[in-house]
């Protein structure tokens, strides 16, 4: 396969753009190629394709269903018991719908945590873009629990060896609170023997860490450290309430941190220490985090939450500007996920996206990415392409309409059904 975009602006240069197989094989003006694919670049930008840093895919089927509440309220006594419910089938056409509302705002890769791994993995195959997939790990400290999930991990890890080269297997333990010790030390084990990367949601709120105290006598850092979870490979998502030892650990460490603007406002669990954890040269991207708490997978409103809301909790209108958000979502996360993209690069990968300049929300094109961040949203991005395919052109992905119509049939049934 190869695809020539002709006549597309790149860093104000007109330029053309050649893709063959999965990568960006040449940039340069006035190319004289063949290319079985010619897209016609007039009027748009080329920019590399966002990356989301944590997702639960398939709560699409969940939007809207409990809102309004803390984390922990919200969890145990709505989200939760309706996701009992979700079969594989379920999860399979939340999943593609999470995938058609990313390739719609130009994100092509996501890290997500969630249940029926399979399903994901099948959505993901079948739409084209990357994931990096953790099957949620959750037995509430009961070792019959405990022996099933790990039964079923080894099962998937297996499996995930004839998986798409798009996608990557990861250890999903959902947090301290809902795994038990000895659990967290076969995840610890299980990804250095293996090279996996393990997904967490870690010190998102007050209590949590409150609890963690009680319990362990240490802040859930503390605590993942002395089981040895600490490591590259760790992908903390959240990450509020730390503290200076906190920070430290996860420094000395090179944790990566996922930080959610909507999400953490929306259930008020606190702000999150940008600047200190920058100052430390921790390496941070951005995720959106499932659909019922967000609630879109729209990355760039994600983005322009992220500085608006560090340059108020620092009272620094410099905190967080346009250019290092969006490579929070870019560049840095690639290096996060061990991609190589997020660049528009001869040699990269070719995952990028084409935005429409003549959208209103991007005129006039002073500065093309302090736009993406401040102004526009999903709806400015024309052409969606993830290794070296097109999954999206004039905002059309093929497919869509029956992908909606399954999810509000299925979203339907699930509350419907006791």
């Amino acid at each position: 396969m190869s695809i020539l975009i002709k006549n597309v602006l790149l860093d104000r240069q007109v330029v053309d753009v050649y893709i063959k197989g999965n990568r960006f094989e040449r940039i340069a003006p006035n190319q004289d190629i063949e290319a079985e694919q010619v897209i016609d670049g007039t009027d748009k930008a080329i920019m590399p394709s966002f990356a989301n840093g944590h997702t639960h895919a398939a709560m699409t089927l969940l939007r809207g269903y409990a809102e309004d509440m803390e984390l922990h309220t919200w969890l145990n006594n709505h989200i939760w018991p309706l996701e009992a419910k979700l079969t594989e089938q379920d999860v399979y056409v939340g999943s593609k719908l999470a995938c058609l509302e990313m390739i719609k705002s130009g994100s092509t890769f996501f890290n997500d945590m969630y249940w029926h791994f399979s399903s994901t993995a099948w959505a993901v195959e079948e739409m084209g873009i990357r994931a990096a997939l953790s099957s949620v790990f959750i037995d509430f400290n009961d070792p019959e629990t405990a022996e099933y999930r790990w039964n079923e991990c080894l099962e998937l890890f297996d499996q995930s060896r004839n998986l798409d080269p798009r996608i990557d297997f990861a250890l999903g333990p959902h947090s301290i609170y809902a795994v038990s010790r000895d659990s967290l030390l076969k995840v610890a084990d299980f990804a250095k023997k293996h090279d996996l990367q393990i997904h967490i949601h870690l010190c998102e709120t007050e209590k949590e860490v409150q609890d963690s105290l009680e319990q362990h006598n240490q802040t859930p850092v503390q605590y993942l450290h002395s089981l040895g979870l600490l490591g590259p490979n760790l992908c903390a998502c959240h990450a509020i309430w730390l503290n200076q030892e906190d920070m430290d650990l996860l420094a000395e460490n090179h944790v990566k941190v996922i930080y959610n603007p909507v999400s953490n406002l929306k259930l008020c669990s606190g702000n999150f220490p940008y600047q200190e954890l920058k100052k430390r040269g921790i390496k941070i991207a951005l995720g959106t985090d499932g659909c019922s708490s967000n609630n879109n997978l729209d990355i760039l409103e994600e983005m322009k939450i992220a500085a608006l809301t560090n340059k108020a909790h620092c009272q620094d209108p410099a905190i967080m500007p346009a250019s290092e958000v969006f490579t929070a979502t870019t560049a840095a996360a690639a290096k996060i996920f061990g991609l190589n993209c997020g660049e528009i690069a001869e040699g990269k990968l070719a995952d990028c996206i084409l935005v429409n300049l003549n959208h209103p929300q991007v005129v006039p094109n002073y500065n093309l990415v302090s736009n993406l961040v401040y102004s526009a949203n999903g709806g400015c991005v024309d052409t969606t392409i993830c290794d070296g395919k097109i999954l999206m052109q004039n905002r059309e992905v093929p497919g869509e309409e029956e992908i909606i119509a399954q999810a509000r049939e299925t979203a339907r049934r699930l509350i419907t059904t006791n």
